[in-house]
């Protein structure tokens, strides 16, 4: 199964908003973190994970979510093709990107947050996370 976009909704009324995602399950989440890039360097690139599935909800401002299928982790080909998936603080929803997959993120408006939800305990990561450098695939501008 390749990455898919889970939808949410919001919610608005004199109280205020709820942002929701009620069919992102919470079953195999280890652990979260949240992502705030710099405005010198608003691309984070390029992270793969043979084992982890990322899950990723944007909570201000916005982003664009690239992703890659790995095709061999030691020497993976240069020409993979590059999906891209925006995700905004004005809608609710979750991008997730299963194992075996590389992905950068990349903030698209200062002060921008993406929280990532992980599927592998923090103690497995070393045996999971493959790092390639920041142009190894090129994003189109």
């Amino acid at each position: 199964m390749g990455a898919k976009v889970i939808e949410g909704g919001i919610f608005s009324d004199h109280r205020g908003r709820i942002s929701y995602v009620n069919d992102f399950s919470f079953k195999d989440i280890e652990r979260f973190y949240i992502i705030s890039n710099s405005d010198e360097n608003p691309i984070r690139a390029w992270q793969g994970h043979k084992l982890d599935a990322k899950n990723f909800y944007c909570i201000n401002g916005s982003f664009k979510i690239h992703f890659v299928k790995i095709d061999n982790w030691d020497n993976p080909s240069k020409d993979l093709h590059i999906e891209t998936i925006i995700v905004s603080a004005s809608e609710s929803k979750i991008v997730h990107i299963p194992a075996g997959y590389a992905n950068a993120v990349e903030s698209l408006e200062t002060d921008s947050k993406l929280m990532s939800f992980s599927t592998l305990p923090l103690t497995a990561v070393s045996d999971d996370d493959v790092r390639y450098a920041s142009d190894y695939w090129k994003i189109n501008e």
